[in-house]
């Protein structure tokens, strides 16, 4: 099994990771978080050899069971956070994150929860604006990420001490 690309020591944290707006009848897919109160996208890290469109197609099926094409990478995003939840507890984060736009047009095979025993959720575009999403920048700009017909590059912060 390929590596992630991560790094890892006593107090820091850093990950090469994706995310996918995975739509399917106006409404996208979420993971319900285990550690806390809010969601987030479905997607995982990198591996080593890998490319970031390889990556979120391979993790939104494994995640899910859906099987969904790669379309525009819309956010770049570099996310500084504190640690928070299993092994990133109190680490000072760095994740660098590749959002694509994605469509399921079959979701026959959708599982109820992720790979990590996760609920996973379809939320409307109303529901993402009102909801406690992580990063926050989701919620707040949800309606530019899925107008664009490019990439933003976003710096998050907030959940940074």
């Amino acid at each position: 099994m390929a590596e992630d690309i991560k790094i890892h020591n006593t107090n820091d944290w850093f990950r090469y990771r994706t995310g996918a707006f995975v739509e399917h009848e106006g409404k996208y897919l979420f993971v319900k978080s285990n550690f806390e109160d809010y969601y987030y996208m479905i997607g995982g890290a990198v591996h080593i050899g890998e490319t970031s469109a390889e990556c979120i197609e391979r993790e939104v099926y494994e995640e899910s069971g859906i099987k969904a094409k790669a379309e525009l990478l819309c956010v770049l995003c570099e996310n500084f956070f504190d640690g928070k939840g299993g092994n990133i507890e109190g680490k000072n984060c760095h994740v660098l994150e590749f959002y694509y736009r994605m469509n399921a047009e079959d979701v026959s095979e959708l599982k109820k929860e992720s790979d990590e025993d996760e609920e996973l959720i379809w939320l409307s575009v109303e529901e993402i604006k009102k909801s406690t999403i992580k990063p926050a920048f989701i919620p707040e700009r949800i309606e530019e990420i899925l107008a664009t017909d490019h990439t933003l590059h976003i710096i998050e912060t907030r959940d940074k001490r």
